[in-house]
């Protein structure tokens, strides 16, 4: 298996050489050549089997020979290990054909684990294996941060870099970021926005003199083995639900793609999917984009949903890749508009992103009024995220059984909870000194060469 750029000028490579590089050389981002398509009677075997084994079966045709069987089985056993439900992502009823996937059983309480401790088991093996030390920059509206740092720390083989936009994430995700201990653990408050934040590591990413010094490596969605890891709970979803024997749907709260891009390639590998629902929050390209074919940023407006307050989602590069026929110079001339503030999407393009997907946006009332409305009528604690995703869902249900993301633990969003149903929403016991931790980050400006200079620093390079 070998992974091309959505740019279509960088080298193929391998899996692990994919994982471990991130963003491509052109600026794009790594896909794979094919995806793996599984047939109809193996979908049906799927019913039954542990959340490790179906993420055996859908992650090992995309590593190819990167990792031997019983290493990987023994990759996905120590990821999941820590999460705190046995089936890693349960699925709760909130009505009549309404299904909540919970995916914030993982360590830091939000969906991001479930890929980020996949990734840092397997970069911990292939750079064990090569003998390598890494500096891993990623940048986060908020989960993502957290997810990295607690699969990453204390690792002898990486140093972890992660901008956070300063004073646009919440209490406890920043508190999650910023009290960890370990000396190879670097929480960096940014200032301006989480878009700023994602331009300055693809800066980072393409000054290649830099790159190459500090031996950078992204763990952020850019990087497809995020991707694949996210792939998993829409089988293990659909297969507790009847399928492939029937279809199901689901709707994704998401600001840059990634979780929704995953469902995509969910139904490309042969799993029924009737929807495909994108779930916004007022800071809604995506649901623009697909209204009027124009893919246009504006203002991020700070909402009680941080992290789907971004305006350039990265991960709508990949589905643009197919979406254009996989013509690489095409999307890398459409990314160059897109810097410039925006472009309009091809007819033939827009067409078959609306076969593909469809959308709604929530307000922020009416994301206060689902907590609100959720808790009242069934008891669930939703988080400001997943009741966006839950207003959107309830205009596209019907007789297929819709299954909605819930994309973080309502306790990293208490002041939303609190204002939607007065209800205070407690951390785990695990967590309940996380305010009782002493912080430790630093405040850098948005300034690539300030950023490089602190981080040539750290590594010595």
């Amino acid at each position: 298996m070998k992974y091309v750029s959505t740019r279509g000028s960088a080298p193929k490579l391998s899996f692990e050489e994919a994982m471990l590089t991130g963003l491509a050389r052109d600026g794009g981002l790594y896909v794979p050549q094919r995806v793996a398509e599984r047939r109809h009677d193996e979908i049906e075997a799927l019913p039954g089997m542990s959340y490790e084994e179906v993420a055996y079966w859908v992650i090992k045709p995309f590593v190819g020979e990167s990792f031997g069987d019983a290493e990987l089985r023994d990759i996905i056993s120590r990821a999941y290990a820590g999460f705190g439900h046995a089936a890693r992502a349960p699925l709760v009823q909130l009505g009549p054909n309404h299904f909540l996937l919970e995916l914030f059983h993982g360590p830091t309480l939000a969906f991001k684990d479930f890929a980020m401790q996949l990734i840092g088991q397997m970069f911990q093996t292939a750079l064990a294996r090569r003998g390598e030390r890494i500096c891993i920059v990623g940048a986060t509206s908020g989960d993502t941060g957290s997810a990295a740092i607690e699969a990453f720390r204390g690792l002898d083989n990486v140093d972890v870099f992660i901008l956070f936009p300063d004073g646009r994430v919440s209490d406890v995700q920043r508190r999650q970021m910023t009290t960890p201990t370990e000396a190879n653990v670097h929480a960096l408050a940014i200032d301006g926005t989480f878009d700023d934040a994602q331009a300055r590591l693809k800066d980072m990413f393409n000054h290649f003199e830099f790159r190459d010094a500090v031996k950078l490596a992204g763990v952020n969605s850019i990087n497809w083995a995020r991707v694949l890891a996210q792939v998993v709970y829409y089988f293990t979803a659909a297969a507790s639900l009847g399928g492939p024997l029937r279809p199901v749907s689901f709707t994704v709260p998401t600001g840059n793609f990634g979780d929704i891009f995953a469902g995509y390639i969910a139904r490309k590998m042969g799993l029924p999917i009737e929807k495909l629902v994108i779930a916004t929050n007022q800071n809604d390209i995506l649901h623009r984009t697909l209204e009027t074919g124009a893919y246009t940023t504006s203002q991020v407006v700070p909402s009680l949903s941080p992290s789907m307050d971004i305006q350039v989602s990265s991960n709508f590069e990949r589905v643009l890749f197919d979406a254009y026929g996989r013509d690489g110079s095409t999307v890398a001339d459409q990314m160059a508009d897109l810097a410039r503030g925006g472009f309009t999407i091809s007819q033939g393009a827009i067409d078959y992103l609306r076969a593909q997907f469809t959308s709604g946006r929530a307000s922020e009332e009416e994301t206060l009024a689902t907590i609100r409305e959720i808790f009242e009528t069934t008891g669930e604690v939703l988080c400001p995220h997943t009741a966006v995703g839950v207003k959107v869902a309830s205009a596209h249900l019907g007789t297929t059984p819709m299954i909605t993301l819930a994309t973080a633990h309502p306790a990293k969003f208490p002041d939303a909870v609190k204002q939607a149903c007065g209800q205070d929403a407690p951390l785990p016991p695990r967590m309940a000194d996380l305010f009782e931790r002493p912080e430790r980050m630093t405040h850098v400006p948005n300034d690539l060469a300030a950023l490089e200079a602190l981080i040539r620093q750290r590594v010595g390079a």
